[in-house]
């Protein structure tokens, strides 16, 4: 049975609970920098600012003990000024309708093909990602007319701007998972990501997605044998690559 107007099947509530990573997963990119840089470009000063910190910021997000200071800093330099969560969802919603095109571009048919069979099926499906959660979540609405819950990144107001106060990353991304009400036994988790390992080796069925190819023995190594490692059309991305009608 579906709800009046909807595609898709009613979900029950022990439906097998079926997790997406976003950035290289559904997105073709790093959503949350091309959001951040577009903020930077709003205006001459942010730019001017960006350059005087790029020396210092951009090595820093090149490695992962220290990226989550680089792209904070670069984050720090788009919202300053802002007064709160409410204010950046709204500039959001501005960025994806006002790019609504290249962002449709960058949706991976292959990836949603996947998502819908599971709607189709009935699955519980949740978006977990790195990203502010609005920015996952106005992406799937405006531009794939997709309803999906989406945990992600948690931001506040600190140091005159709106920053991360809570990274949905590495174990942490179960844990605000579990607090979102997706916990306990995860039937299939998608992700592109080691950052994403607990995440993975947590669900019933791994499924890597468009890895980079540098880090295809970590997962290899790490996860169940005869794990898929799937491309779903990241061109600089490694993986057996998957037609669109094919998915998972």
């Amino acid at each position: 049975m579906s709800l009046a107007g909807s595609p898709y099947p009613v979900v029950a509530a022990d439906a097998p609970l079926v997790v997406f990573d976003f950035d290289h997963t559904l997105y073709d990119g790093d959503s949350g920098s091309h959001l951040f840089a577009w903020l930077i470009r709003r205006s001459a000063w942010r730019m001017v600012l960006a350059l005087l910190i790029a020396p210092v910021a951009g090595p820093m997000t090149a490695f992962l003990p220290t990226r989550r200071f680089g792209i904070g800093a670069f984050v720090w330099v788009g919202t300053i000024g802002l007064s709160g969560r409410r204010d950046l969802d709204d500039l959001i919603d501005r960025y994806v309708l006002a790019n609504a095109e290249g962002i449709r571009a960058r949706l991976l048919p292959v990836a949603l093909d996947v998502l819908h069979r599971h709607r189709q099926a009935g699955d519980r499906l949740v978006i977990a990602t790195g990203a502010p959660p609005e920015l996952a979540r106005a992406i799937l609405a405006f531009v794939a007319q997709e309803d999906l819950p989406v945990v992600g990144t948690k931001v506040g107001r600190r140091f005159g701007a709106v920053v991360a106060v809570r990274h949905c990353h590495h174990a942490m991304k179960l844990r605000m998972l579990a607090e979102a009400g997706f916990g306990g036994g995860i039937a299939i988790a998608y992700s592109d990501s080691t950052a994403d390992l607990p995440l993975l080796l947590a669900a019933g069925k791994a499924v890597v997605v468009n890895p980079k190819a540098s880090r295809v023995a970590v997962f290899q190594r790490l996860l169940p044998p005869g794990t898929p490692i799937l491309n779903w059309g990241c061109r600089d991305r490694a993986g057996e690559p998957v037609p669109v009608a094919e998915g998972a």
